[in-house]
């Protein structure tokens, strides 16, 4: 007998198993339930009263023919694992490596994703990161407009083909990260709501916003963390990275957040390996990653886009927008020395004080993830351009290097580490044709209000907006990109080779800068680099041994002084 339940209160609910309809029980709380016999992998849905079209479950585990099918019994049992062997891998001391499943292969599915994992291990990467790849509807999407945050979108290779990813992945070593969305449902084939009170009467940036504090609630919660221990357990998902979190509006006495972390603890000791959780957050909050023992939610990471602020801004001499407060050398001093810019500090960009100091003495740097480009900072950019469009390769390799030596955990975007030439555009497949035009109208008002022209903003809706956005893997072979592509297997190797580079403590981060250089005492290792367009003399803290590494030929090392040439970088043994 296979049990089927949906939570509906204050409605009447039947079941529609293949062909035939069943009554189902009401039971207590707003649950409906029937014990039925079916098939392993019997397509079924739910009549509403008053409907006539069955809807798929809330929290369906297959959606073989889109979000707006009927939903498909799943059993995860069934899946023959390989990886009994794996112990999991920890965030502190890794290297992440952002993907998007239909853009990193030209197939764009998991299983074409997996003949690319080897290039992943040779570069050096840990932790794989996927961008959302619950079920939404068409079939190109980044992930945000998922509906169905039980069930792997069927066009990348539905549910056993993200387990024939993670597998393989953990074959050879690399742990997978899940981005997850529980901040809002997609516009399009989002039923839940229809059900119960999942949606409050409130709204974010990308629509309603979710429940979890009203009446009715508690099963929302339950909802969103049964989804997040279903990825670790069932999918054997190593970690999550969690979208927006400042978008979760929660008034209860224990955020929804840190009932995550407790109920994630618990899996994490019962299955014997590390999961992670990962904020995204706007909020420069430390609160969120300082253990509940002292007080904060327990979250092992969060992205911080003021590393990444310091950097573009630096480098590139954008400010426009957010970045207006950001740009100069002491600004890039701040975030390597304290994570953030804005730690309870003036943002001009929100008109008043924003964010909260980092305790540098008790805050390890590894749980803030840092990164020269991501998926939001290419593709929220209004034609999706990457780094490689605007910056020299000397200021890519500096770039590069900041990063990867920083006390941070750092992460790639993928296509990053050779300098991919192709851009990573906002694309869509709306079947709906005022949903569709809503976007493409959208998109364009909203860069029209940044100083963009309407007519370079790509539509989302082309095919060929997509296509674009495919990496080209023949670039890794060519001049030029495979040099860069030689520096990141470098780096990683160094960072991981070289004490004084993998220590995450912020206190012991010092750095000095002058006109246009900046130098980073890391231990026993200094890094320093020349962001101008002629040699410079630099000072060094201490007396240089040897040089680890350096971007560029020509560096010359006099006493406690390095001559960099242009546009160059070195990391530097001292004594």
């Amino acid at each position: 007998m296979t049990v089927f339940e949906v939570w509906a209160p204050d409605k009447q609910v039947r079941l529609r198993l293949g062909d035939h309809d069943h009554a189902m029980e009401a039971g207590v709380d707003g649950w409906w339930r029937a014990d039925l016999p079916a098939p392993a992998d019997a397509a079924y849905g739910f009549l509403l009263e008053g409907r006539e079209q069955p809807l798929p479950d809330p929290r369906s585990p297959w959606q073989p023919d889109g979000v707006h099918g009927l939903s498909r019994l799943y059993d995860h049992s069934a899946f023959a694992w390989t990886d009994q062997a794996w112990t999991g891998r920890q965030l502190p001391g890794s290297v992440l490596y952002e993907l998007h499943v239909g853009t990193f292969t030209p197939e764009g599915t998991f299983d074409a994703a997996i003949e690319r994992l080897d290039h992943l291990t040779d570069l050096g990467a840990d932790l794989v990161e996927l961008l959302p790849v619950n079920a939404f509807n068409g079939t190109r999407n980044w992930g945000y407009d998922g509906v169905c945050w039980f069930a792997p979108h069927e066009a990348y290779g539905g549910p056993d083909g993200l387990k024939r990813f993670v597998d393989a992945a953990h074959a050879r070593g690399l742990g997978v990260v899940l981005d997850v969305v529980h901040n809002h449902f997609g516009p399009s084939g989002a039923y839940a709501p229809m059900f119960a009170p999942y949606l409050s009467s409130g709204s974010n940036p990308w629509g309603s916003a979710v429940n979890l504090d009203g009446p009715g609630s508690g099963h929302v919660r339950r909802y969103i963390i049964d989804s997040v221990l279903m990825w670790l357990r069932d999918y054997h998902v190593d970690g999550l990275r969690l979208d927006a979190v400042h978008a979760l509006h929660d008034e209860g006495a224990v955020h929804l957040l840190e009932e995550m972390a407790v109920e994630v603890e618990t899996l994490a000791t019962e299955l014997r390996r590390p999961l992670s959780l990962i904020a995204e957050s706007d909020l420069n909050d430390p609160k969120l990653i300082t253990p509940r023992e002292a007080g904060g939610f327990g979250l092992h990471a969060q992205w911080d886009d003021d590393v990444h602020h310091a950097l573009h801004t630096l480098l590139t001499g954008e400010r426009q927008g957010y970045y207006g407060d950001f740009g100069s050398l002491d600004c890039l001093r701040t975030v390597l020395e304290g994570a953030f810019f804005h730690a309870g500090t003036w943002s001009s960009f929100r008109g008043r004080r924003h964010g909260r100091p980092v305790d540098r003495q008790r805050t390890p740097g590894h749980r803030f993830v840092a990164f020269l480009q991501n998926h939001d900072q290419i593709g929220n950019r209004a034609i999706g351009d990457r780094l490689t469009a605007t910056l020299s390769p000397g200021l890519l390799k500096v770039a590069a290097t900041l990063l990867l030596t920083s006390p941070f955990t750092p992460m790639l975007f993928m296509g990053e580490e050779w300098a991919a030439s192709s851009p990573w555009q906002y694309f869509t497949s709306h079947p709906e044709p005022d949903l569709a035009a809503a976007v493409q109208n959208g998109r364009r008002k909203e860069f029209a209000r940044h100083g963009w022209a309407e007519a370079d903003v790509p539509d989302p809706q082309d095919p060929a907006t997509f296509e674009r956005s495919k990496l080209d893997w023949s670039e890794l072979q060519k001049p030029g990109h495979a040099e860069i592509l030689e520096l990141y297997r470098q780096l990683i190797r160094l960072r991981r080779s070289t004490p004084g580079l993998t220590d995450p403590w912020l206190h012991r981060v010092e750095v000095r800068h002058g006109d246009r250089h900046v130098v980073i005492r890391r231990g026993p290792s200094v890094v320093a680099a020349n962001l101008a367009d002629t040699t410079q003399t630099v000072s060094v803290p201490a007396l240089p041994r040897s040089v680890l590494l350096a971007t560029s030929p020509g560096v010359v090392v006099e006493r406690d002084r390095l001559v960099l040439p242009p546009e160059s970088a070195a990391v530097v043994a001292v004594r």
